[in-house]
């Protein structure tokens, strides 16, 4: 297997550098237009081409167009589902491959390709100096379709709506159509055009991935949980859908077989701080404290502008009596966090007394109880109440301090 991406110069170097890696005579095969690839089902040849040859992929970073939010960002416009796709085709047919970007290009639509996210870190690169932006074939009937993810939500749907009447057979457009619709919160009509894909494709993992972003939409655990699974077992190497497995079934109360699946997602993007966080989260609730921080150490090392992954390594430290430990990373979350959390910020406080600096932490309870609504205000009482009568039980913790603090929170001055 081999794989090779040519990036950066000018277009005409690039397709170039393509054509002399691959040894690309006229023989050589080209992908479907990568532009056309969030709209179809098939990218690549059904056979591998004849000895000597090369698969060719032109413009690369046309095959992954950005514009919709994260949570309902159409699949088959992410780098790591249809590159892995590719890699599949690969195991499956002893062929090279051999594609071309621009640099700007795929930073704009791929940030992942270069932390070499899952299927990014099977690729090898080959960087040309300076780089060329490319426009959208004009004469590409795909071209308009591309061009609705510039466009507003609305608009976008007009656009794959008017497609998918023109093509009714196509599964991908059905997919289009659903993925707007549920960007629009429109989970019905969302519904129905997922019906049509799985009428359409039955056996293509896309559509139950789709069906089950609905289902976590309309808060249905159990039902997303079945449509990822269905999704992961048409196809086994499919990170997003395995990492979404995990996380529902660890919210179902299934955390053995989250584990499970969060551990395969892994397998094929261990870089995935998304997968790593929900996986500290399980290993955590389940009093697997050491894997807990292992897994966050990694989350906050591969993503540190993720503040949950510092709250999440806190909170494991904290649970394993590292007290000192926990405030620090706390603190390294709430500095890092626009939102300054209110539940991680009385945590903080709890850390900070627990740790024997009774008087910072806790003015900062105090502050922060006196600027939250008293809904809020109330549930973090409960919570501290909660963990500060655990602590008194544990040996060698600064009991003064404790105590003060817990009469911040029922509302006395000591």
């Amino acid at each position: 297997m081999a794989f090779s991406c040519i990036v950066g110069g000018s277009r005409a170097e690039r397709s170039a550098a393509a054509r002399r890696l691959a040894g690309a005579g006229a023989g050589s095969e080209l992908a479907l237009p990568a532009a056309r690839w969030p709209f179809t089902r098939s990218i690549l040849p059904e056979r591998a081409p004849s000895p000597g040859h090369a698969v060719l992929i032109e413009d690369l970073h046309l095959a992954f167009p950005a514009g919709q939010t994260s949570g309902t960002r159409l699949v088959l416009t992410q780098s790591t589902y249809q590159l892995q796709r590719c890699l599949d085709w690969l195991d499956r047919h002893p062929a090279v491959v051999v594609a071309h970007a621009s640099r700007a290009g795929l930073s704009a639509s791929a940030p992942e390709a270069w932390d070499r996210r899952g299927p990014w870190r099977h690729i090898e690169f080959i960087e040309l100096e300076g780089d060329e932006p490319v426009a959208l074939d004009a004469h590409d009937p795909a071209t308009t379709l591309h061009t609705a993810f510039t466009l507003t939500p609305r608009e976008r749907l007009d656009a794959f709506r008017a497609a998918a009447s023109h093509d009714p057979g196509n599964a991908a457009l059905a997919l289009a159509v659903a993925s707007v619709q549920m960007e629009l919160d429109d989970l019905q009509p969302a519904q129905d055009a997922l019906e049509d894909a799985v009428r359409l494709a039955p056996d293509w993992e896309a559509v139950p991935f789709e069906y089950g972003k609905l289902w976590l939409r309309a808060d249905d655990l159990e039902r997303a949980a079945e449509q990822f699974a269905r999704a992961a077992r048409l196809m086994p190497t499919f990170s997003a859908a395995l990492g979404n497995l995990g996380a529902a079934l660890g919210e179902t109360e299934r955390p053995d077989e989250a584990i499970v699946a969060l551990e395969q997602a892994l397998r094929h993007d261990e870089a995935s701080h998304q997968v790593l966080n929900n996986l500290a989260v399980v290993y955590r609730e389940q009093g697997r404290l050491e894997d807990a921080v292992a897994a966050a150490k990694r989350v906050v090392s591969v993503a540190p502008t993720f503040v949950f992954g510092y709250y999440n390594l806190a909170h494991a430290l904290f649970l394993q009596g590292r007290f000192a430990d926990a405030m620090r990373w706390y603190a390294e979350g709430q500095s890092r966090d626009p939102q300054k959390n209110p539940v991680q910020a009385a945590r903080l406080a709890i850390s900070r007394v627990a740790s024997g600096d009774a008087d910072r932490g806790i003015s900062e309870m105090g502050s922060l109880l006196a600027l939250l609504p008293a809904e809020a205000a109330a549930s973090i009482r409960e919570e501290a109440d909660e963990v500060l009568h655990a602590l008194l039980q544990l040996p060698g913790t600064p009991r003064e301090g404790i105590v003060r603090m817990l009469g911040i929170i029922r509302g006395r001055r000591i």
